[in-house]
């Protein structure tokens, strides 16, 4: 059985998990499942009791991809053997909303992160982001961010940035594919909340941070990196506070880890290196709108603070949208940080559509339980059509 719920702000996915279940366990909908659950147990082999002996009996549940601590949307979830399904979804494609705040870097590449260099960003412009952008839509090649769970030697890599110590090896970029990329809504600067972290790492720290991330050609930045501008009084010190990022511990446990494409080099070496452009692509769609000719964006003359924008997009499995915030900024002349990030659809789960509202789980089960029921049965009749399908398809061969 496969679900979805839109997993809120500021904690992680694992957390969304806990919380299902304490709502779930005492339910009526999944007491049949929990006797049957015990039943089966009661009928193993003694030594395999044994092992479950001081193990509690729960509803099973996994998710289908994870999501920062900071980011909000679909979290798919998988209950009893639909956890068995859960991998067919990190393949899918997914939307997501995004907003990049310009003029600043951060060793996590958004505002939960230490600030390690600022930029000029007057010059950061609606038409200038729009046109930058097409240089990442279709395949391109992409660097994981350093705090990701992915895995070098066997330790994670947000472990070697936490110690302070170089990585074995330069992080990899890999293949991903942007379905579509676009400006949902440009924030000329003094128009948003959003502004850089106000916690800047010490020059140790900054070293660190960009040996680490790009190691050979980072040792010949970091001196010009250690010579950062002083940070404007007008900073948040409501963001950045905390060191570290609360990485799920299942954070991109099942995300591939093949190896990329052969490296393209950018016309000037970044300040860590994330996405590398491709040849220049544009949308073929004729009905297409940029974000900037869309009603409603506002385009005036630059503020004291730095601009942002909206982004919307849908990208293939693997794809950091940190690491394309990191990138776009780079790519406008600039610097830029994540300051909010949704996922709005993940296969066939869509926000508004067929997602469980996470404040539902604590307004009873004659709240949710219907929407999980529903959801449950549609996502059990996708399933039947399939098998029916595929009966289908051996039927006709079979008879060819």
């Amino acid at each position: 059985m496969i679900t979805a719920i839109n997993k809120p702000k500021s904690i992680s996915s694992a957390q969304v998990l806990r919380d299902i279940q304490q709502a779930f366990n005492p339910s009526k909908l999944f007491a049949p499942w929990l006797h049957s659950e015990r039943t089966r147990i009661s009928r193993e082999h003694e030594h395999q009791r044994q092992r479950r002996k001081h193990k509690r009996i729960e509803v099973k549940v996994g998710h289908g991809g994870t999501l920062d601590p900071m980011a909000t949307g679909v979290l798919i979830v998988g209950v009893g053997k639909g956890t068995k399904h859960l991998q067919t979804f990190l393949g899918c494609t997914k939307t997501y909303e995004a907003t990049v705040l310009f003029g600043a870097a951060t060793d996590t590449y958004d505002v939960l992160g230490k600030l390690l260099k600022t930029a000029p960003y007057s010059h950061v412009t609606c038409k200038a982001v729009e046109e930058a952008l097409k240089t990442f839509l279709g395949s391109i090649n992409q660097r994981p961010p350093l705090y990701s769970a992915l895995r070098m030697d066997g330790k994670r890599l947000y472990e070697y940035a936490r110690e302070g110590k170089n990585i074995p090896r330069e992080i990899q970029e890999r293949p991903v594919r942007t379905e579509s990329l676009e400006i949902r809504e440009w924030l000329p600067g003094g128009s948003h909340q959003y502004a850089w972290p106000s916690d800047e790492a010490d020059d140790e720290q900054k070293y660190a941070a960009v040996n680490v991330m790009r190691l050979g050609e980072a040792r010949g930045k970091a001196k010009e990196l250690l010579q950062s501008p002083d940070l404007p009084s007008n900073i948040n010190s409501s963001h950045g506070a905390k060191r570290r990022r609360d990485s799920d511990p299942e954070e991109d446990a099942l995300i591939s880890t093949s190896s990329a494409a052969k490296r393209h080099e950018m016309s000037s070496v970044p300040l860590v290196s994330g996405t590398l452009h491709q040849t220049l692509q544009t949308h073929t769609d004729e009905n297409y709108q940029t974000g900037c000719n869309q009603g409603g964006t506002r385009e005036t003359e630059p503020k004291d603070t730095p601009p942002a924008a909206r982004l919307t997009m849908t990208v293939t499995s693997g794809f950091y949208v940190r690491s394309l915030c990191h990138d776009l900024g780079q790519a406008v002349g600039s610097l830029g940080i994540m300051s909010e990030l949704v996922r709005t659809r993940q296969g066939d789960f869509e926000i508004g559509q067929n997602v469980l509202e996470y404040e539902d789980l604590g307004k009873g089960e004659e709240i949710w339980a219907p929407k999980v029921v529903q959801m449950l049965n549609e996502w059990q009749s996708k399933v039947t059509a399939k098998l029916v399908e595929r009966s289908s398809d051996v039927d006709r061969s079979a008879g060819e």
